[in-house]
């Protein structure tokens, strides 16, 4: 499976980007809601098709096949993500990803995050959907079976407004390179020449699976990721710019969920 993910400035545009999801034939099963804030205050609104009124009762139950409403198969998932604070996941895929992000479970509707589905989750977007729920943005994430499949869908989001992850992602580090640079430079360092990798060590070190671990944890893979690396980049200086990339990013994440307990 190959996730499809379209980033809304408003809760409203990604609702009518899931109903135009359906509308094109992609299954509830295969769509995934990320809004910030509580499901009950936040997602009461979500209508079921385009003729349904929002705030009924039934409407995240329909959206979602499940006839339960939302006690059923925790397609209704609501909870605090380090750094982020609380968020609300619609879809199978939306209980994966914020066990994923590390989140614990707040009052919702549903089963244990382990009986989410896995396959297709994204983990190495994981730290640009944070981003993007801390300033109040939604995201919507479909699964296609191929690249052939995603396409279509990826226009999709496209018309109705979405920013593109790819995008996203480079927002988010736009916002970080200039401390970035001031932080590298002052250990001696040209920026300029070593950003490519001091970028994807920090960004390695935001992988879900990882990044809450202890170092000595994650070092061997850190170090398998560095002479992967290597090999693809004969005769480059690769490990310092990487190695001080992945510590900054670790320290990085530890602020954000710092900042977000003082909060």
């Amino acid at each position: 499976m190959q996730a499809v993910t379209g980033i809304f400035s408003s809760q409203q545009d990604a609702k009518r980007a899931v109903l135009a999801l359906q509308s094109g034939g992609v299954s509830a099963d295969k769509i995934t809601l990320l809004t910030p804030g509580h499901a009950e205050k936040e997602l009461e609104s979500v209508p079921a098709d385009s003729t349904e009124q929002p705030g009924m009762g039934k409407a995240i139950g329909a959206l979602l096949g499940a006839a339960g409403g939302l006690s059923g198969g925790g397609l209704l998932i609501a909870a605090l993500v380090p750094g982020v604070g609380p968020v609300t996941a619609i879809g199978l895929l939306g209980g994966a990803i914020l066990a994923a992000a590390g989140a614990a479970a707040g009052a919702a509707v549903g089963a244990s995050f382990e009986n989410a589905v896995t396959e297709g989750l994204p983990e190495d977007e994981i730290f640009v959907y944070e981003d993007a729920l801390r300033q109040g943005r939604s995201v919507v994430i479909a699964l296609a079976a191929d690249e052939a499949d995603a396409a279509p869908l990826r226009e999709l989001l496209k018309t109705e407004g979405a920013e593109a992850v790819d995008a996203a992602r480079h927002q988010w580090w736009i916002g970080l390179r200039s401390a970035e640079r001031e932080h590298y430079s002052s250990s001696g360092r040209n920026f300029s020449d070593d950003e490519k990798f001091y970028r994807l060590g920090f960004e390695a070190a935001l992988h879900a699976r990882t990044r809450c671990m202890e170092f000595d944890q994650v070092s061997a893979e850190m170090t398998s990721s560095l002479e992967d690396l290597q090999r693809q980049y004969p005769g480059e200086e690769v490990a310092e710019a990487y190695t001080r990339g992945y510590q900054r990013g670790r320290d990085y994440y530890q602020r954000l969920c710092n900042e977000s307990k003082a909060a």
